[in-house]
């Protein structure tokens, strides 16, 4: 029997999870499929690549080689049906202000490891923007659309409290968390980050708004006040003031990776996101 591409992907995927349960759940296979998979390519190489028992896992000195020259090849394969399928730009999707300089560092160190552009997509639904293939990946904020589903937490913000520029909270140095209830709230509803829950013992005035501008023009009129993560202080408006706040819970970043990624892919993505 030869060495087939199966075989490689099943035994990167186990040396990369070092469990062969969770390679079976993210290969989509049984885990007795998986074994038999491993058993197979052993046999093939005449060598021993994986030493388990129940309660240990390692490789082999030779599947530690081979590991390594297993991926190289795996990811010099993907790269190249992307490259002939035209797929040769990675689309991150976005909801709002993208964490900055975060994803201009990342898409840089990507598309020197990788070779493939990175575009940024707008999207004001995540979940159906994964779903339909429409991006490869998806950045958001906790509270927002898509917030449950299973990703990488990158990173956490500190939240901001925004008013109009003429509201008598534009003189204040801080507010604290506490206090925010008691001025009508305006939220937004479509991809907020923000929202009545996350002051539980608290009546609130909220004002329900459907669009980012909605909000920060319903923010700049001042029929209330807004609450965002830091970044949004960049935005320019001239009718509006920010102010920090105090004890205010931080706002979770998160990236959301769609599953047509190939793995490869998807690990150089990953590695560019964390490195400093």
């Amino acid at each position: 029997m030869d060495v087939e591409v199966r075989h490689l992907r099943a035994f990167v995927a186990v040396a990369d999870e070092e469990s062969f349960t969770y390679a079976a759940s993210v290969l989509h296979l049984t885990q007795p499929a998986l074994t038999r998979t491993i058993q197979q390519l052993e046999a093939t190489l005449g060598v021993k690549l994986v030493a388990r028992t129940s309660r240990t896992f390692e490789l082999t000195e030779p599947g530690r080689e081979f590991y390594n020259r297993a991926r190289r090849l795996l990811s010099d394969l993907d790269r190249a049906v992307q490259a002939v399928r035209g797929n040769t730009v990675f689309r991150l999707g976005f909801t709002w202000l993208l964490p900055s300089p975060w994803a201009q560092q990342t898409a840089a160190r990507f598309t020197e490891a990788s070779g493939m552009k990175v575009i940024f997509v707008r999207c004001d639904h995540p979940p159906a923007a994964l779903r339909r293939g429409e991006v490869e990946a998806v950045v958001v904020r906790s509270g927002q659309p898509g917030w449950d589903l299973d990703g990488v937490d990158l990173f956490e913000e500190p939240r901001v409290l925004v008013c109009s520029r003429h509201s008598p909270l534009a003189d204040r140095q801080s507010v604290a968390w506490d206090e925010v209830p008691r001025w009508p709230l305006v939220i937004n509803t479509a991809n907020g980050t923000t929202q009545p829950s996350l002051w539980p013992e608290a009546t609130l005035t909220v004002l329900e708004t459907s669009s980012y501008d909605e909000w920060l023009e319903s923010v700049a009129s001042g029929a209330g006040v807004g609450v965002i993560p830091e970044i949004g202080a960049r935005h320019t408006h001239p009718e509006l003031h920010f102010v920090p706040l105090k004890d205010a819970p931080p706002v979770i970043v998160r990236l959301v990776m769609a599953p047509h990624v190939p793995r490869s892919v998807r690990r150089d993505f990953l590695h560019a996101t964390q490195q400093e």
